[in-house]
């Protein structure tokens, strides 16, 4: 079985998000903790390597712990603020305001030699489908704001959500990349359902499991 999906309306999410970068500050990417090289999207990886980057680790509750250590150390070294994290639980999610706060320590500088004092810092939440960024979004606001769901696609646009005075945040859709250049990716990101079932063979995915 070969494994792609890449929906009209995902081309249509990267321009924005293209589009959408100018104005962010800090990008934050979640992964699904369980395979954290596999559901890291190289485009997104290409179009935001000039700004600040938080990493979640997402659903770390599903994880090995000393395999998400080593991941949280391997992404570090590549200059990422690194946070494991289970949205479902809120374990790990309140020191996200901190690390987002850390992570754009030289604008936050800047703006202060400028005489700019307060103004709210702009953050991205990206992702590939269904690895967890509404739940994530609700459980750092403490409330529900978003639409949540078991299944890719939930999140259709993007919308600004003001956390409190000092984090605004931009929820976007999830996105794929248009291929598969390794089959084996394709699978694992099949297997947490980030790709939609309608085009998948299930039972041979299940064998494959």
């Amino acid at each position: 079985m070969q494994y792609q999906w890449y929906p009209g309306h995902m081309t249509k999410a990267k321009r924005q998000m293209q589009d959408d970068l100018k104005l962010i500050d800090v990008v934050i990417e979640l992964v699904d903790a369980r395979i954290p090289y596999s559901s890291k999207n190289p485009d997104i990886q290409s179009m935001a390597a000039h700004k600040s980057r938080v990493l979640l680790l997402n659903k770390a509750d599903l994880a090995d712990r000393e395999k998400t250590e080593a991941w949280k150390a391997f992404y570090e070294a590549q200059g990422y603020f690194v946070v494991p994290v289970n949205s479902k639980t809120g374990s790990g999610v309140k020191s996200v305001g901190g690390v987002i706060t850390k992570a754009c320590q030289e604008k936050i500088e800047r703006d202060r030699r400028r005489g700019i004092l307060n103004r709210p810092i702009r953050a991205m939440i990206v992702g590939i489908p269904n690895v967890g960024k509404s739940t994530f979004i609700n459980a750092l606001a403490g409330k529900a704001i978003t639409k949540t769901g078991n299944k890719p696609g939930v999140t259709k646009g993007k919308q600004w959500i003001r956390l409190n005075k000092s984090v605004e945040l931009l929820d976007t859709p999830g996105i794929l990349w248009p291929k598969f250049e390794d089959q084996s990716v394709g699978l694992r990101i099949a297997l947490i359902g980030s790709i939609n079932d309608e085009i998948l063979v299930t039972t041979e995915l299940s064998y494959e499991l």
